[in-house]
């Protein structure tokens, strides 16, 4: 019904012209275990939130601000008309499309300049 995001390091900063590295396991792997435990912690208790389901989309910040903004932006493509128009079907009808994610708020980053950049842009949307 509702949809948390997610911005975690799952991986660590890359060299020079490759976003990622290696997979960070304790600040990058155990975080994100951690929302999903919650959410189905959540979920599971009737009481908590009845007659709703949380879900998650989590993405890899890689311990980059610029590459985790990049990946913020996903969080409002879906919102945005898409490129080109809506375009129509070749019998001429509008083309369905399911309705946008609910997304209502978003988890992380773990970096402070990596949240402050994030925020400034989904404070827009």
């Amino acid at each position: 019904d509702l949809t948390l995001g997610g911005l975690f390091p799952v991986h660590s900063r890359g060299p020079a012209g490759v976003p990622c590295g290696g997979v960070k396991k304790e600040k990058g792997i155990h975080r994100l275990e951690a929302m999903l435990y919650a959410l189905d912690r959540v979920n599971g208790d009737p009481h908590v939130l009845p007659n709703l389901t949380l879900g998650a989309r989590i993405l890899d910040t890689c311990s980059r601000d610029t590459y985790a903004l990049e990946q913020a932006l996903s969080f409002v493509r879906s919102l945005l008309p898409p490129e080109g128009g809506e375009g129509t079907c070749p019998d001429g009808t509008p083309p369905r499309r399911p309705p946008p994610e609910r997304l209502v708020g978003v988890i992380g980053a773990s970096a402070s300049s990596v949240s402050i950049m994030v925020a400034n842009v989904l404070r827009l949307f």
